[in-house]
């Protein structure tokens, strides 16, 4: 009766010596060593590029750090400094979140519904149309400043000022890069000129990559229009490029730096165009205080990250 039961439960005792999940995953890894060879640059550079300064921003956020001295180790202060302290900073957080949720969404759409426009003319004049809308995304933001501080000036030889008063709209020049009341606006307006950028050349792509079998499936199901092929048809079909297009969006959106610095100056009036990435600049650039610096860095990454997760929640379920 002894032999029968140890007999019974050594089948137990070889499963409890099963291999773990490490020793399954080295022998996957030996099995797919060729496909992991090609991915070895890519994730060697990713790791050294991105991942170790991402570790290496958040160990320095914990410290006090002038480039001079070694860092030292001061715990929360930097974050209760920047939270409770700094009012400056929550007042650049208010400024790039209003700034994000008007450019991000009006940004997209406005992508997404000129590359469908362009994808619905003859081939030959798309590459026209598309170098127009995508010229002032790669342009530079010192030549793009030339052009809208001309637009925006605050005397009467503005383009704008002049033809407001002309028409009667005025009854003096109006200090439009001054004026508190119009700084977030007009940031807003030149930043959503320039937001025909990747994402816009992503959603291009993808439309024209829709099969035209789809679109005459659909008219034999009763699809009747092109807004209806647009709900039905073409938008489930670039669902990859909507996310992609998004997340891009989200990232520009909360990263504006350059045309605010040129056309607000640094800092801007009564910190009205102050964003987050102005903030970490002059903390980081100007009064090199790097550990402060890094702190702000990794608020901005953990805004990044919580509103990217969004983005995959609502537009990549699906995949």
């Amino acid at each position: 009766m002894s032999n029968t039961t140890v007999e019974l439960t050594r089948p137990s005792v070889q499963a409890k010596r099963s291999p773990g999940k490490l020793a399954i995953l080295w022998k996957e890894v030996k099995r797919h060593r060729t496909s992991y060879l090609f991915l070895a640059p890519f994730l060697l550079l990713f790791t050294l590029f991105t991942i170790i300064p991402v570790i290496t921003s958040f160990a320095l956020s914990f410290t006090y750090y002038n480039m001079i001295e070694s860092p030292k180790f001061i715990g929360w202060s930097n974050y209760k400094l920047l939270f409770v302290d700094d009012d400056i900073f929550l007042k650049a957080i208010a400024n790039t979140l209003k700034f994000a949720v008007i450019t991000g969404p009006v940004g997209y759409i406005m992508a997404f519904l000129l590359a469908w426009l362009i994808s619905q003319i003859p081939v030959k004049y798309r590459f026209i149309y598309t170098l127009c809308f995508y010229t002032p995304a790669i342009t530079s933001s010192i030549a793009i400043s030339v052009v809208w501080l001309y637009m925006f000036s605050g005397d009467r030889y503005g383009l704008i000022n002049y033809w407001a008063m002309k028409l009667g709209i005025l009854n003096e020049p109006w200090l439009w890069l001054q004026n508190i009341k119009t700084i977030m606006p007009v940031l807003i307006i030149v930043s959503l000129w320039m937001s025909m950028g990747i994402g816009f050349l992503a959603f291009l792509a993808g439309l024209q990559n829709v099969p035209r079998d789809y679109y005459e499936a659909g008219a034999i199901d009763g699809v009747k229009n092109r807004f209806q092929e647009l709900w039905y048809i073409t938008i489930p079909s670039v669902k990859p490029q909507l996310l992609f297009g998004a997340v891009m969006q989200v990232v520009s959106s909360l990263q504006v730096f350059d045309i605010s610095i040129q056309l607000l100056g640094m800092p801007s009036v009564l910190y009205a165009g102050h964003t987050v990435m102005t903030h970490l600049f002059d903390y980081a650039f100007i009064r090199f205080e790097m550990g402060y610096a890094t702190a702000i860095a990794v608020v901005l990454f953990l805004m990044m990250v919580g509103l990217n997760r969004v983005i995959f929640r609502l537009l990549g379920s699906g995949e």
